[in-house]
């Protein structure tokens, strides 16, 4: 069955007789082609789809999609209201990202009913197929060569910039398109940090380093932090560090098929907070990875969803101080039927360099 017939067979479930994609990974996923958001949208009906979409893209796609279903126009959304009036469907579902500028053109031309309706291709992308497994492997074996790497020339005096902008080349030379989201390098106080990014501070000898990177390769993206230590840190750091180590493995221990993901999230935070750590833990526990970087399921406090065989999510648990640093082990984690595989296999120990 193909990804467009996997969508429209939820179209019952949803009562709608159409759906309307536009966002960037769900066009990827469902034409072949990423980079299309904003030039065109994918218009799949019951029983047929229409790529509607400029003559930048016509030659890519003229042998996927015949003449009737490959329309060329640069007037989009007009042609979306066209084909719903033409084909006399009820009821269109939309992703609901679209611009307000698009959905105030869509409530006034459009003959049917529109429904918001967000992550119905998202959902569908959750399972992986065989090959997608095969690419996010690749991409995760990626990120550990990349991780020796990092390690393998880091030192005191290195700006953060300088290790992300090498790193950077390594993992393009190596087959990388580009990183799934700014590279995170942070040493000393800076580590305290969750989203921070990497900036011309210098690192120097007794910080901890924190490593967080994703990238693309052949369309999937890994997602893999490390943290590390240039010569001795501060105890308090090292002791927070096995807490970490050991929460994550523990989590990490209990993924499978139809675990709670708020419950996952909680083996290792509970963890964490009878180590005293609870209040420095501060994010949720992990999410999926695939095309996108942020995918479903979200693993975090109050979130009732379970994992289901062939997704990918990461498990990531860390801990801050202020003033002082912090520490985040981040490993991608394919979920089976009746267990786990950890796909970045990278050391957790923490190295001092």
């Amino acid at each position: 069955m193909s990804r467009v017939e996997r969508l429209q067979n939820t179209f019952d479930g949803l009562k709608i007789d159409a759906m309307l994609v536009s966002s960037d990974a769900n066009l990827q996923y469902l034409t072949g082609l990423a980079g299309m958001a904003g030039d065109g949208y994918l218009l799949v009906l019951a029983h047929e789809a229409y790529l509607i979409t400029d003559a930048r893209y016509q030659t890519a796609f003229a042998d996927r999609y015949d003449a009737a279903h490959l329309v060329i126009t640069r007037d989009y959304l007009g042609t979306v209201c066209e084909l719903i009036e033409k084909t006399s469907t009820g009821v269109m579902g939309f992703e609901d990202e679209i611009p307000y500028a698009a959905y105030s053109y869509l409530d006034e031309y459009l003959v049917s009913d529109l429904v918001p309706l967000p992550e119905v291709v998202d959902d569908l992308r959750v399972t992986k197929s065989p090959d997608e497994i095969a690419k996010l492997r690749a991409s995760a074996q990626l990120a550990d060569a990349g991780f020796e790497y990092v390690t393998s020339i880091v030192r005191p005096g290195m700006r953060e910039i300088d290790v992300s902008n090498l790193l950077d080349a390594f993992m393009r030379t190596h087959g990388a398109s580009g990183p799934s989201f700014t590279t995170i390098v942070l040493g000393g106080a800076r580590a305290a940090l969750p989203h921070g990014t990497a900036s011309t501070a210098a690192l120097t000898a007794g910080q901890l380093v924190t490593l967080d990177f994703g990238y693309f390769l052949n369309g999937y993206t890994s997602d893999m932090t490390r943290t590390f230590a240039l010569g001795t840190p501060d105890e308090k750091l090292t002791v927070a560090y096995q807490a970490v180590q050991a929460a994550q493995e523990a989590v990490v221990t209990q993924v499978k098929a139809g675990v709670s993901t708020g419950k996952l999230d909680a083996v290792g935070r509970d963890l964490l907070t009878a180590a005293g750590y609870g209040e420095a833990f501060n994010h949720g526990m992990g999410h999926g990875i695939g095309l996108d970087i942020h995918e479903g399921p979200l693993i975090s406090m109050n979130t009732t969803s379970k994992l289901v065989a062939n997704s990918v999510v990461t498990v990531e648990p860390g801990v801050y101080f202020p003033e002082l640093g912090g520490m985040r082990i981040e490993d991608d984690v394919l979920v089976t039927s009746t267990g786990h595989e950890r796909l970045t296999k990278a050391t957790r120990n923490l190295l001092v360099l």
